[in-house]
């Protein structure tokens, strides 16, 4: 459809159920970088997340014989709240689809705004796919969550606030990117009214849609996607909403998890409010940004885009924050066992506060201890213990950036096989839904053996764990093809540094 999405983002009728909300002066982390840092507060909304904006301003539009016939939408999160809440204040008979593996907070959200909610499929395609097919057999109009020109322009209403909250123009803008729809919407509003400001999406490493796409000149799906920040957990951009990105956005900056996670403790700390992962990106971004670049008395503007985090996940978000902030540093090293030896380590370590510290016993002639170390300056601070490790001749292995370590290994130190056994050793993602464990089991081989299983769920729904399994005499084409089979998202670690030097 062709429209005009500054004059339809200027006429939104998003304030039927939206707030204008504020914009917050981020007074610690200004004085920290050396900017002046304000952060957009989308999760001040009344579903605590930007996408009523564009859900309102597109059911608002439809017409009186759309509505008779109903709405449907998929989704395990925010823009099911968004098609709610709109669905109810307009009285439109509604159904949500939201996979199975859905956290029952999610789904309770959704259904006390009176809407009907379908549980179908194991993630959001499968849920998606059903939606589809609903709406083409019961002509229920679909509501996309971002790649719709209404939905883009509901989204836009966030840069017309800033426009009006602003005396002057900020230099950076940094917006959080799932399918696109909130930075198409904002940065071609932006750049009407402030065409010399940069504007930086912000993604997550394990989901670089955008990213992919502009460096591919064309949406690009993902083969996969990590599902931490699960609010921007998006296989595709939109075709409208690359279009508009393309032509508005400057560039894209990818975050890791620990990195998502001490913005979040950031965004705490200065508005006292729990950011959820994808809320948080654009302070990551930025952070990151200004880190590289050097960049010093700027006006920056990041956008928080929601807070639907789940109290059970604040467990995970704490751990990484430190390795985020680069306070962190986790290392293996190979200590004598013999007398006094634990305490000369100490000794070496010095003066510094340990955060962790795991042994066993390995063999009579030496031990494998995984510690942690907090630091002010991780640079600094690393090459300084690294440099006294090496000078007593320690042998030992970084491992602050190592997956396996971070999820697993910190939690189940000891214990190593007795014999040798031909074991390869994987980190799984299953889905948190009922069976999935059963499924793994009975599609391994009858004469295979789990060695080793550590499961950890953060609130999500995928449940994280490590297996280790002794395949025989089995070829690595058997091994294949139980993993192709069983079609789990899996990482294989058998070569992994932590793994071989405590559990194998």
């Amino acid at each position: 459809m062709n429209i005009n999405y500054i004059k339809e983002i200027n006429e939104s009728r998003v304030y039927d159920v939206a707030e204008k909300t504020p914009v917050s002066l981020l007074n610690k982390i200004s004085a920290k970088y050396n900017n002046t840092i304000y952060l957009k507060r989308e999760d001040l909304q009344p579903i605590f997340s930007f996408k009523c904006r564009g859900a309102y301003n597109k059911i608002s539009s439809l017409s009186s014989i759309d509505t008779d016939k109903g709405i449907i939408a998929a989704s395990a999160g925010n823009h099911a709240q968004g098609v709610a809440l709109s669905a109810s204040k307009l009285r439109i008979d509604a159904m949500i689809v939201m996979p199975t593996t859905t956290p029952s907070i999610k789904i309770e959200s959704v259904k006390k705004f009176g809407v009907k909610v379908k549980l179908y499929g194991d993630s959001f395609d499968e849920a998606y796919e059903y939606a589809l097919e609903v709406s083409n057999n019961e002509g229920r109009v679909f509501i996309h969550p971002f790649d719709d020109p209404l939905v883009i322009a509901g989204q836009g209403t966030v840069a017309k606030e800033i426009v009006e909250q602003s005396e002057e123009a900020p230099d950076i803008f940094f917006i959080p990117v799932g399918g696109g729809g909130l930075i198409s919407g904002m940065s071609m509003y932006l750049k009407e009214h402030y065409p010399n400001i940069k504007v930086y999406g912000v993604e997550s490493e394990d989901a670089p849609t955008l990213f992919t796409s502009l460096r591919n000149g064309k949406p690009t799906s993902l083969d996969q996607v990590g599902l931490f920040v699960d609010g921007c957990a998006v296989k595709r951009i939109g075709e409208e909403t690359f279009r508009i990105s393309k032509k508005y956005v400057d560039d894209v900056i990818l975050v890791s998890i620990d990195e998502t996670c001490a913005a979040i403790k950031d965004i705490y700390e200065d508005t006292r409010v729990m950011s959820e992962p994808a809320g948080a990106l654009s302070i990551a971004g930025m952070k990151k940004f200004i880190a590289n670049n050097n960049v010093k008395n700027k006006k920056i503007m990041a956008v928080n885009s929601g807070a639907n985090l789940n109290f059970d996940r604040l467990r995970h978000v704490t751990e990484r924050a430190e390795i985020g902030e680069g306070k962190e540093l986790l290392i293996s090293v190979k200590i004598p066992e013999e007398s006094g030896s634990f305490r000369k380590f100490c000794e070496v370590i010095g003066k510094r506060s340990i955060s962790e510290f795991n042994y066993r016993y390995a063999n009579e002639k030496s031990a494998n201890v995984f510690v942690g170390i907090k630091t002010d300056n991780i640079e600094k601070d690393t090459k300084c213990i690294f440099d006294d490790l090496k000078e007593n001749k320690y042998n030992f292995i970084d491992l602050t950036q190592d997956e396996v370590a971070k999820l697993h290994l910190r939690y189940m130190v000891g214990g190593k096989p007795s014999s040798i056994i031909n074991e390869k050793l994987f980190r799984f993602e299953f889905p948190e839904k009922p069976g999935a464990l059963l499924n793994f089991l009975n599609k391994m081989r009858e004469d295979w053996d789990i060695t080793l299983f550590h499961y950890r769920n953060h609130g999500s729904a995928f449940g994280r764990v490590l297996v280790g399994i002794n395949i025989g005499n089995h070829s690595k084409e058997n091994l294949d093809e139980f993993l192709l089979d069983l079609d789990y998202k899996y990482t294989d670690e058998t070569d992994n540094q932590g793994y071989n030097s405590f559990l194998k």
